[in-house]
């Protein structure tokens, strides 16, 4: 089932999630089929739990949307629940991001170029990874999310400025989106 995406301003952007219970495997398999299925009707490379209105950690990222830029994520698709960061490269990089909750704002922003990643995959197991470049930006895009954050809390605050109209105008439904959005 498609859902609809929470825009700039939505509450449950702003709330740090609580852990999954993973013994809730149903309602777990549900949400990660409808978080794909919204995400490819989005055209998005990934969707944090929050951004479909539900406040629990899980994310999805798709890198087949970017591969035509980084050819190195064709295929690249990962589902993490409970996603904790376990290390974190002090070398950073800079990337233009965007986000579906933020419809039509692109910026700058540095993020480390690689970490680790402890998880439970789609099939409840446990996972350990490392990821690096833009597959490690992804994730910690949608991190943030699980974390209350979005990419615009990482600008400095003259380039949060110059978007601040934008900004204030999907906070205000001023905006339309060529997906189900709210």
């Amino acid at each position: 089932m498609i859902l609809p995406i929470y825009l700039y301003g939505a509450d449950v952007l702003r709330a740090a999630d609580a852990p999954v219970d993973l013994s809730a495997k149903e309602h777990i398999t549900t949400l990660i089929a409808d978080m794909k299925e919204t995400l490819a009707k989005a055209d998005g490379c990934g969707l944090a739990a929050p951004q479909v209105g539900v406040a629990e950690r899980i994310l999805i990222v798709d890198g087949d949307c970017v591969s035509d830029t980084y050819d190195y994520l064709k295929g690249f698709r990962r589902t993490m629940i409970n996603p904790v960061v376990i290390e974190e490269s002090t070398d950073t990089c800079i990337y233009s991001e965007g986000c579906l909750s933020i419809p039509g704002v692109y910026a700058d922003v540095t993020r480390s170029c690689s970490l680790t990643v402890e998880y439970y995959d789609e099939n409840f197991e446990k996972q350990t990874e490392t990821f690096d470049k833009f597959g490690a930006r992804m994730i910690q895009h949608e991190l943030d999310h699980l974390d209350g954050r979005m990419f615009v809390d990482h600008l400095a605050p003259i380039r949060k400025k110059m978007l601040s109209k934008k900004l204030f105008n999907i906070q205000k439904g001023k905006i339309q989106t060529r997906y189900k959005s709210k």
